[in-house]
């Protein structure tokens, strides 16, 4: 069962912010740091980067002070006894970096609605995203070699996906971060499983397919929206990712069933 007491994100305050609870909480507190801060850590004062995650249990002392023009962050305060929680292997009262806060955020702005609203599966909602945000937390929390970059990192991930068109290269990207690009490489892979170009191609054939199962365009007209300037490259690639030619993907039974089903479709009645 989960029970918040409290909850808000994107809470600010001024340079001077202090939180000192030195018998801490009856409940648990868990934060989401927007900025840098200083946290009180095994008897020292230790300064921390934005993007971290601390939690604290019942009865912990409880201490952080912001460091910079402003503190900022999302935090949490409930009981429970689910074993999620109680038994994480989370080390309690020690910040870690985390390696995807937009996303956790997002789970905080969606918390924040299921405690405000008295909906009828509230308590379940409540339970299944504070369970979802437990794993992202540790899925950083076991990564031990998270970049300071990794913020940057995901950035530009979701600029390739945003903009798979664009003519994308290493040295273009390294320079973005203002990186060499061999250290970028060597991050990129690391934080995500998949080199830089690969997940530009990646980006660009799963452009590819929304345009061939839900737009009319020839596929001349797709390899130039998807960024390629050669039409043999563009089908190699689709090939080799999907197996199919961009043509028989196109007509394929489950494509065409996807179009059936296409939400976005205005039906002639």
């Amino acid at each position: 069962m989960i029970h918040i007491e409290f909850i808000e994100y994107d809470a600010s305050h001024s340079d001077d912010f202090v939180f000192d609870i030195p018998e801490g909480h009856d409940c648990w507190l868990l934060l989401l740091t927007q900025t840098p801060a200083i946290f009180l850590v095994d008897g020292d004062y230790r300064e921390y980067p934005s993007n971290c995650a601390i939690l604290y249990r019942p009865k912990q002392k409880i201490y952080y002070r912001a460091c910079a023009e402003k503190y900022a962050n999302d935090w949490i305060r409930f009981y429970t006894d689910e074993t999620y929680v109680t038994t994480t292997p989370i080390r309690c009262g020690v910040p870690f970096m985390i390696r995807d806060p937009l996303y956790c955020h997002k789970i905080y702005q969606l918390l924040v609605t299921e405690h405000v609203f008295n909906n009828n599966f509230k308590d379940i909602t409540i339970d299944n995203l504070l369970r979802i945000l437990f794993n992202k937390l540790l899925e950083s929390y076991n990564y031990k070699a998270v970049s300071p970059l990794f913020k940057n990192l995901n950035e530009l991930k979701l600029e390739i996906y945003h903009n798979p068109n664009i003519e994308w290269t290493v040295s273009k990207m390294a320079d973005k971060l203002n990186i060499s690009v061999g250290y970028l490489e060597d991050i990129y892979k690391s934080a995500f499983g998949v080199s830089c170009m690969d997940d530009v191609i990646n980006s660009r054939i799963n452009l590819a397919k929304k345009y061939l199962v839900y737009d009319n365009y020839t596929i001349a007209e797709i390899v130039t929206l998807c960024g390629y300037r050669n039409m043999e490259h563009f089908f190699r690639q689709f090939k080799k990712i999907t197996g199919l030619t961009p043509n028989q993907f196109r007509k394929s039974p489950y494509q065409l069933y996807k179009k059936e089903e296409n939400p976005n479709k205005i039906n002639n009645i």
